[in-house]
């Protein structure tokens, strides 16, 4: 299933329990905008090229609509429009004043140069300029992109605009970016875990991880739950994995990889079929990698208790149904890996103040935002009688159903 169906699917089944009122469901499903613009730009040969960008704003009855902008070969209408609204209930979830926007545009960033990258966010930004804004809707980095990318809208459209860094999120520390962003979404993933064991009067000091991915989350993830005393055990994405029982040397395995090593040169450990990584023995599965892992045909082979969702959709709805028969508790992405949409907030706050904070401040305050996030949740799961991930979505979709209804969202 994909993400537009399965987030669709769990929207109606959290507005079934809540009992919205249909016409409201059904305004609640809509997006308020969606934009679709040509950018054309010269290539550094000389030739001109085509591409076509996205905006789709979901929803801002809490607040300025927000989400990332991705670059990537397969950016469509339907994939932009998914993401826009699992924003609108991440930000609600997280408890963040913002709704949700997803962008893109149709490209392959590898197969262009830094000037024509350059001179395609700078069209992006030109024609979208003014249906975004700090008060309106606030860009961030996504697949394909990163704080470059957020520095050149930053630019373009202050150019119009006057000096307004709170317009774009994820920017470069030089520029307003936060301390602390980079490691936002890994750190939140830990501090999610740490309140999930902390239910079941377990810790993360003495249980057992597997982290599937090793992108900036799963290496982020692997460093902080180590340092707070996790025994990682297995680790690894596509390129390769490796296991050791009792436990692996997380920093000498970043020196490792940062210096270009393969997996299987890694002395600390085994080398391991990258197959066997999501059914391999833990307390603590984490995947932070690709949608779709866990599935119909692994699913009843994981031997996890925990699953803590790190990255987006990792686990479909077939795979959900033999988890809750298994007893396997599933911490939803929605959730777990909102900690880079807080941080995010946290720095569209001090640009908005001109004032920055330390990182411990960052840290802190993020720690306070997982938790109480965290709590809410339970209580939603106790009131609706329903597991985490419902528990997620009802506690979503309440909070912007409320908005709209103060609002007065039929006048």
């Amino acid at each position: 299933m994909n993400a537009l169906a399965a987030t669709s699917r769990n929207f109606r089944q959290a507005a079934r329990l809540l009992g919205l009122d249909s016409k409201l469901e059904k305004s609640l499903l809509i997006p308020f905008r969606e934009i679709k613009v040509e950018c054309t730009i010269p290539k550094d040969d000389g030739t001109l090229a085509s591409f076509i960008g996205f905006r789709v704003q979901h929803d801002n009855a809490r607040g300025p609509m927000k989400g990332g902008i991705r670059y990537h070969p397969e950016v469509d209408p339907d994939e932009v429009n998914a993401l826009a609204q699992l924003m609108t209930w991440k930000t609600a979830v997280a408890a963040v004043p913002y709704g949700g926007a997803k962008g893109g545009i149709g490209c392959s960033p590898g197969e262009l140069s830094r000037s024509e990258l350059e001179r395609l966010t700078r069209v992006f930004t030109q024609k979208i300029h003014d249906l975004i804004g700090t008060h309106t809707d606030v860009p961030a980095p996504d697949m394909g992109t990163n704080a470059q990318t957020m520095a050149w809208i930053l630019d373009e459209y202050s150019k119009f605009h006057g000096h307004s860094p709170a317009v774009v999120t994820g920017k470069p520390i030089d520029l307003g970016g936060s301390l602390g962003r980079d490691a936002a979404t890994g750190r939140g993933v830990m501090y999610a875990t740490e309140a999930l064991l902390a239910e079941y009067g377990k810790s993360i000091v003495g249980s057992t991880f597997v982290i599937q991915g090793f992108g900036n989350v799963g290496s982020w993830a692997a460093q902080l739950i180590h340092e707070k005393g996790g025994k990682i055990i297995a680790i690894g994405d596509v390129t390769g994995s490796i296991r050791n029982k009792a436990g692996i040397d997380i920093p000498a395995l970043m020196k490792h990889r940062t210096e270009g090593g393969a997996w299987k040169d890694f002395h600390g450990a085994e080398v391991m079929d990258s197959s066997e990584l999501l059914v391999h023995e833990c307390d603590v599965l984490i995947p932070c990698a690709l949608g779709g892992v866990l599935n119909r045909d692994n699913a009843p082979h994981v031997k996890a208790k925990f699953v803590v969702e790190a990255a987006n959709h990792p686990t479909d709805p077939e795979a959900d149904e033999i988890f809750a028969k298994n007893g396997v508790t599933v911490l939803p992405d929605i959730y777990a890996n909102s900690g880079g949409v807080i941080v995010s907030y946290f720095e569209w706050v001090q640009n908005i103040q001109g004032f920055m904070w330390d990182e411990e401040k960052v840290n802190m305050e993020l720690h306070k935002y997982m938790n109480s996030a965290f709590h809410h949740i339970k209580a939603m799961c106790k009131s609706q009688d329903c597991n985490l991930r419902m528990g997620a979505f009802t506690l979503g979709v309440n909070r912007v159903a409320r908005a709209t209804l103060l609002r007065g969202w039929e006048a």
